[in-house]
């Protein structure tokens, strides 16, 4: 099936389309299950701050180790094999965080889930261009979707299960729910008349991720990416105490008002990939979203106190460049092996840049024994975005970019 040619969404991949779903909502459990039950945890065994830290920082760097990494996976082994090894990888790592008697064998246990969910984050966009070249914006906003779901249900269900039948069966929870995502691909892998494309894609050229390192356009959709977790890792990490100290926030609204910025990513989930797909849309996105970034950390930076909800939505309407940058990597490349190099390339990069967020934001606050320099840190991100933005919106795909 050819991009030109649009065909029923269900039709023939119905497999596919609910291994793509399951896969996505698997891509975050494993990091947003963890904090809220830390307390019951220590219960069993101590874990110190620093612990506490690196964990925090680990998902970032497991998801660029593996965007490297991946592409070359995929190379000798292929999309489908490569994922369900990274789902079976996700199963155990999950199902032994329920399992440890240590702070450290639960550090072992989480960098094993982290590294299968780096896997899973570099294949979805590729797998999506395989199986639906004709739906891939649709596909892509449902799948950033089944992403934001997993992102804030687990913290709703894991207390109330803790408390119920103990924290262990809180992670047993996920790592039947990953297994559950292997068996449409392993029921696509062994079918007689899979549900790929008619004509599927050449395998991957071993310089495709050379050629990204030294493309403009590889790097500019890095950049946008990198803003967009730059800017929610920090607020994750760091919004309650902003707005503590620098408009009196209670904790309780602090809480409601980090809820309202992860709930402005849920619509713009819906609509971003859609609207990407259309001519002269990308260069007006990437403009709203450096206007909001802009607009949110300046109100938060000028008057903070009120009114405050309006800042914290602006802000959290900036993110719509992730869902973006995803689909990106489809619409700027020919070739499912393109897609590979650069979502790996891409998602390599940019989570180094995602993982210093938190600690650069720290790191100045407590230097500066002010918020003022962060926030104008977080502003300037928007800065970026736009720049890159001029350069993601000129079109082009990265296997006609001449090698360096």
């Amino acid at each position: 099936m050819s991009p030109e040619t649009t065909g029923p969404l269900w039709r023939g991949r119905t497999l596919a389309l609910l291994g793509i779903l399951l896969v996505a909502f698997n891509l975050r459990t494993a990091v947003a299950s963890l904090s809220p039950i830390l307390q019951f945890v220590e219960r069993d065994f101590p874990v110190s701050t620093a612990l506490v830290g690196i964990l925090g920082m680990l998902p970032p760097l497991c998801y660029a180790v593996f965007g490297i990494t991946t592409p070359v996976l995929t190379r000798r082994a292929g999309l489908e094999p490569v994922l369900i090894g990274a789902l079976a990888a996700l199963v155990v790592g999950s199902a032994a965080r329920g399992f440890v008697g240590s702070a450290w064998w639960l550090f072992a246990a989480s960098a094993l889930t982290f590294a299968a969910v780096g896997v899973g984050n570099v294949l979805l966009p590729p797998l999506v261009k395989r199986y639906f070249p004709d739906r891939i914006g649709l596909v892509t906003a449902l799948y950033v979707t089944a992403l934001s779901v997993s992102t804030f249900v687990p913290p709703l269900v894991a207390v109330p299960v803790s408390e119920a039948a103990g924290w262990r069966a809180s992670f047993e929870i996920w790592a039947v729910m990953a297994l559950v995502s292997i068996i449409p691909w392993a029921a696509l892998l062994v079918h007689p008349r899979r549900a790929a494309p008619d004509a599927l894609p050449e395998e991957a050229e071993p310089g495709l991720l050379r050629r990204a390192f030294r493309s403009p356009l590889a790097w500019a959709l890095a950049t946008i990416f990198s803003v967009a977790g730059f800017n929610a890792y920090a607020v994750f990490a760091w919004l309650p105490s902003m707005l503590a100290d620098t408009a009196g926030t209670s904790a309780a609204a602090a809480g409601v008002l980090l809820a309202l910025y992860a709930a402005m990513g849920l619509p713009v989930s819906l609509v971003v990939p859609a609207l990407a797909t259309r001519p002269g849309r990308v260069r007006a996105m990437v403009a709203v979203a450096g206007a909001t970034i802009a607009a949110g950390w300046a109100g938060l930076l000028l008057a903070p106190a009120g009114p405050t909800w309006l800042w914290v939505a602006l802000a959290g309407i900036g993110p719509l460049l992730f869902p973006l940058s995803l689909v990106l990597v489809n619409l700027r490349t020919r070739t499912h092996a393109g897609s590979v190099a650069l979502s790996g390339f891409t998602q390599s990069v940019g989570y180094v840049v995602v993982a210093l967020g938190p600690v650069a934001v720290g790191l100045l606050h407590e230097v500066t024994g002010s918020w003022t320099p962060p926030m104008l840190l977080l502003l300037a991100t928007a800065l970026a975005a736009l720049v890159a933005g001029l350069v993601v919106a000129r079109g082009g795909f990265l296997e006609d970019e001449r090698a360096g």
